[in-house]
């Protein structure tokens, strides 16, 4: 049995309860990291903004692009990338990026367990928060479509025909990603914890990352020099804080990730950089 059986078979056998008991395929190692939170939920602010905060970013810029083979053990189930749009889109007057992140199987598995995953999140360049978060996700016989647009003004999302209270300046799973490389880790010392407010689904959640320490690390793209991150979850959600999830970010300006693993009942889910291109500078952390 491929990748997707194997995990998802493992998975209901230690009654780990996912989203409609579905597992996101090649998903999970690129992306679990931010959708595997705590239930705390945090009052929102009920002041319109006529001013939105600036984040310096030093890290990422238009065109950018990262590709990745993502694997469990010696198996390469399938690829994926993210990948920020060259040109800028403009959502309530400011600029934004828009930015893909896609994952798919192998042509040759698709008979086997076929996966299209698709996510998009509209950025915004100088605050750093999402105008709006879609999802389409192709999985086997599975399928869902996701979509939500953030009032950053009035702290409020909106799903359809519904509208949720938010904190200020609440990302989605993707955006918060990207919020995370425009912070400087390198100046964090080990065991430093962090937290931001992420919307998934109909609900707030609050994301505790922790530093765990550098590691020099190589995958096909090169041999790189990581900050090493682990989401911690302390109670609710998918996972306990223990050690589930090790992201390896690139220990420079860029913090790129160069890999992700996801702990699983049998093993790792493992995401590794492949190739890179349309950087905003030098990769300083490739020796």
């Amino acid at each position: 049995m491929i990748i997707f059986r194997i995990i998802k078979n493992e998975i209901m056998k230690f009654n780990i309860k996912i989203e409609s008991k579905h597992i996101y395929g090649l998903s999970i190692a690129l992306l679990l990291m931010l959708i595997a939170l705590p239930m705390f939920v945090s009052k929102a602010s009920d002041n319109r903004k006529t001013k939105f905060r600036h984040l310096t970013n030093e890290a990422y810029g238009y065109g950018e692009k990262l590709e990745y083979n993502v694997g469990y053990k010696f198996i390469t189930a399938g690829t994926g990338y993210f990948h920020i749009q060259p040109d800028p889109i403009y959502r309530n007057g400011r600029e934004s990026y828009d930015i893909r992140f896609q994952v798919q199987s192998m042509p040759s598995l698709d008979w086997l367990y076929r996966v299209r995953d698709q996510y998009r999140t509209v950025l915004d360049v100088s605050g750093i928060f999402p105008w709006e978060f879609e999802q389409r996700i192709r999985e086997g016989n599975y399928r869902r479509d996701f979509r939500a647009v953030f009032e950053q003004a009035t702290n409020q999302v909106k799903v359809k025909d519904k509208t949720f209270n938010v904190p200020d300046y609440t990302h989605d799973i993707v955006s918060a990603f990207f919020y995370v490389r425009t912070l400087n880790l390198t100046n964090m010392p080990k065991d430093t914890m962090f937290y931001l407010q992420n919307f998934w689904d109909d609900t707030t959640y609050s994301l505790g990352v922790k530093i765990r320490g550098r590691e020099t690390i190589k995958v096909d793209a090169g041999t790189f020099k990581c900050i090493v991150i682990e989401p911690m979850v302390t109670e609710g959600g998918l996972f306990k804080s223990e050690g589930n999830i090790l992201v390896w970010l690139s220990d420079d300006d860029r913090k790129i990730p160069v890999k992700v693993a996801a702990k699983i009942p049998i093993g790792y889910v493992e995401a590794k950089l492949t190739r890179y291109s349309g950087l905003r500078g030098p990769l300083k952390a490739k020796l």
